[in-house]
């Protein structure tokens, strides 16, 4: 299975990745303002139109305060609880690593939104037939034996492509070699039943709004007995709708009944 190391301690913030990312998927650039949301980054936050999100982390250090980057995309679990929440298998976990994304099949009902414990997938609110948008890891250019657009645009080598297990290697063997420059985590070694997009960073990472405390335990495993209710649910509505809709009928039929017959009377 494929994967993506992030070493955000070589990132220097130039956003190629995310320019990258626009590029290769077609997506617009977007109009934001100074000082609006959480930290320093353009825009604030993943939208529809960008997938891949570098953050502006001002983070006081033992040498005062350090700007520390991050980023933001789809982790691509493992085990991903998008792809057992949806309904209709429009998300499905591919066997290279890339959770896909197929809009032919999306009924909008944003369960995926619901159980994703990153935030990843987002909503097109702003069109009349809005679909769920998300990075793919560039699947298509991994199928035929390529690097996403991301990694193939990095110049300091922040992001890294390969084998997971290569990569996961790879990031625990930098901490080992290099422990003041790294805190002794790998961010999606173990998060969510583990991720195919695995993060470096030199402080903890919730100090950069990374999610904390998510169990070790892969979401489809907790999920399932809230999902399994969900069609017991919609027959209880149909059934609840389908009362009404007799009551009422059944009293506006009355209601002309009586007025028939006042009018003969």
């Amino acid at each position: 299975m494929k994967g993506m190391l992030i070493d955000t301690t070589r990132c220097i913030a130039c956003r190629a990745c995310q320019v990258a990312c626009k590029q290769e998927h077609d997506l617009k650039a977007q109009k934001t303002r100074f000082f609006w949301g959480d930290g320093f980054q353009n825009p604030p936050h993943r939208t529809s139109e960008t997938w891949n999100l570098i953050t502006f982390n001002d983070v006081k250090t033992e040498h005062g305060y350090e700007w520390v980057f991050g980023r933001r995309q789809c982790f691509h679990c493992n085990e991903p609880a998008c792809a057992a929440a949806c309904p209709v298998g429009a998300l499905q976990k591919t066997a290279q690593g890339p959770v896909v994304y197929d809009s032919s099949r999306c009924i909008g009902c944003r369960y995926c939104q619901i159980v994703c414990p990153f935030n990843a997938p987002r909503f097109e609110w702003d069109k009349r037939v809005p679909l769920i948008k998300k990075c793919d890891l560039c699947a298509d250019r991994i199928a035929r034996g390529d690097k996403p657009a991301c990694t193939a645009t990095c110049p300091t080598g922040a992001l890294s492509f390969g084998d997971r297990k290569t990569l996961l290697a790879e990031a625990l063997a930098r901490i080992k070699n290099h422990p003041d420059r790294y805190v002794n985590h790998v961010y999606g070694e173990k998060e969510v039943g583990g991720t195919c997009v695995l993060h470096l960073a030199k402080v903890p990472f919730d100090r950069i709004g990374y999610p904390a405390g998510l169990s070790n335990t892969p979401y489809p495993d907790q999920i399932k007995a809230a999902m399994s209710a969900v069609p017991y649910a919609m027959t209880g509505m149909a059934a609840v709708f389908g009362g009404l809709a007799w009551i009422i009928n059944r009293r506006m039929a009355a209601g002309e009944n009586e007025s028939r017959e006042e009018g003969g009377k």
